[in-house]
């Protein structure tokens, strides 16, 4: 069995830790292709992740004994002052991990058995709405999610840290042509909109269907809708809408029940 390879590193300027330096102004930029994952819940669903790998860890000696299994990578393991010396800002979870996103399977594969259930997202931008989708589709037990070419990157730090890891737990895929790419995998599409025909209650999910969300505010656009079933979620007090996120969750409880 392949071990991991402790290190301790007492020089902020070691080399070794060169992809973990400015880690507040850098996120993603200069990486490698590399993400940056934070906090103890967050590495330990990295470790066992089906979609990324670890690349390596850098924590205290405090912080190490913390994590219930260490993966097959360097773990870096130096004091705190050094620790937020190379980060750039004070690390209080006191966990830090580089990883490769590397899904096993494509979109097709995972949506293959005769029961699918895919979230697609449209001009996510907001990371923090992002984080949150993530996290509904891993806690809802989603297939898939499908991204369009606008959506931010759901490996950004924060939206890794706000889905909980969630985004290390299901697959995601950019495609340039949403419809067409759920008409080719036989997935029935439904839209949720404040002006849906129908309202979710009354839905009943055909056994392989995408649940599609756009950015609050512009929502999806009409060539998008005119080819789904259009969903609304009825609202009181003159509100039309939930946060984005919040959506999600209420649809994916029915969709996937």
């Amino acid at each position: 069995m392949i071990q991991p390879t402790i290190v301790e590193i007492d020089d902020p300027d070691d080399d070794r830790l060169a992809l973990y330096r400015d880690v507040k102004d850098r996120d993603l930029t200069g990486r490698e292709g590399l993400f940056m994952a934070e906090g103890k819940v967050v590495l330990e669903r990295l470790f066992t992740s089906p979609v990324a790998e670890t690349v390596s860890v850098l924590t205290t000696p405090e912080r190490l004994s913390g994590l219930a299994h260490l993966p097959n990578a360097p773990v870096y393991v130096v004091p705190q002052t050094v620790m937020d010396a190379v980060a750039g800002f004070p690390i209080h979870r006191g966990y830090l991990a580089l990883g490769r996103y590397a899904p096993k399977q494509t979109l097709a594969q995972r949506v293959s058995a005769n029961r699918a259930r895919v979230l697609v997202l449209c001009g996510i931008s907001n990371t923090d709405n992002m984080g949150g989708l993530m996290r509904n589709a891993a806690a809802f037990g989603v297939d898939a999610v499908v991204l369009d070419a606008t959506c931010c990157d759901p490996l950004y730090r924060k939206a890794i840290r706000v889905s909980v890891g969630g985004v290390l737990e299901v697959p995601h895929y950019r495609m340039n042509d949403i419809i067409g790419t759920l008409k080719a995998l036989d997935l029935t599409p439904y839209a949720l909109t404040p002006s849906g025909k129908v309202t979710l209650d009354v839905v009943p999910p055909a056994a392989r269907s995408a649940v599609l969300f756009g950015a609050e505010g512009p929502g999806l656009s009409a060539d998008i809708m005119a080819a789904c079933e259009t969903v609304r979620i009825d609202m009181h007090g003159g509100f039309d809408s939930l946060n984005v996120a919040t959506t999600s969750g209420i649809v994916l409880y029915k969709f996937t029940a």
